[in-house]
């Protein structure tokens, strides 16, 4: 997230908010966020929201995720509002909203994301 320049701009019980500037270094030929960037951001707001919901000795790693991109990532910077549908014994189910905010500060989602996290000891090495 470092490199993406990714930060946590809200989090509370099964819900957490990422957002990154849009600079050169994470957009594609055609100017728009790389669909990687904007998946990572996604990924990542999921498995946040994940560890407000688990013992809090333990990680989250990402099981399965879908992706569904739906429109070019254009603007000054994307919002991943990442959220808890269900939390149970050994799985935590999430989705995901990725938004793109234009120059103007309008919104539109860019990609939703629905995953599979599971809990895990520390340290995972």
């Amino acid at each position: 997230m470092q490199t993406l320049g990714a930060r946590m701009e809200h989090i509370s019980e099964g819900k957490a908010v990422l957002s990154m500037e849009i600079a050169p270094h994470v957009c594609q030929q055609h100017g728009a966020v790389h669909a990687g960037a904007t998946f990572a951001i996604g990924d990542s707001a999921s498995g946040y929201a994940a560890l407000t919901r688990i013992a809090p000795e333990m990680e989250v790693m990402t099981v399965e995720m879908k992706v569904n991109l739906l429109a070019p990532a254009i603007g000054k910077r994307l919002i991943a509002t990442g959220q808890v549908v269900k939390a149970g014994r050994r799985l935590v189910v999430t989705r995901c909203d990725v938004e793109a905010e234009g120059e103007d500060g309008t919104r539109r989602i860019v990609a939703i994301l629905q995953g599979t996290m599971i809990p895990v000891d520390t340290p995972l090495a």
